[in-house]
């Protein structure tokens, strides 16, 4: 079962014609059962998208997701800079190919701009394009 957020759970259930009443009574009841935790969904999300994605991405899904704004820091919290830097020069490389660049500013403008795009930031982009670049050519670069 795929998990959801308190809000998600609450906004899916009232979609398919249940009550105010039913809604709030079984959310309540899935609390006391430890089912409903925000910040344990969130950090769950973190840890599962992060390989893909950065945290401007992160944070805006789980918002989008009805998970409040500490519990997103929270989790959020656990994807730090090494982290983040791994998983995007990962996805660097993968975005890369076997298409070998004229430089490292191709390199940084075509997969630098998808990196952007999935959330990092500008500084994580070109740490991991550098690193790309300097495994695909030692002899030169930035």
């Amino acid at each position: 079962m795929r998990a959801h957020s308190r809000l998600e759970l609450q906004r899916k259930l009232k979609r398919r014609g249940y009550g105010e009443d039913e809604v709030v009574g079984a959310l309540g009841r899935m609390a006391e059962m430890g089912y409903l935790d925000d910040r344990k969904f969130a950090e769950g999300h973190v840890r599962r998208r992060s390989e893909g994605r950065g945290p401007l991405a992160l944070a805006a899904e789980l918002a989008a997701r009805g998970v409040d704004r500490p519990a997103a820091d929270a989790a959020l919290g656990t994807f730090d800079r090494a982290a983040q830097v791994a998983a995007a020069t990962t996805l660097a490389r993968r975005l890369a190919g076997d298409r070998r660049p004229a430089g490292y500013r191709e390199l940084l403008d075509s997969v630098g701009a998808k990196l952007l795009r999935r959330g990092f930031s500008m500084g994580v982009a070109q740490e991991a394009c550098r690193a790309v670049w300097r495994g695909t050519d030692t002899t030169s670069g930035p």
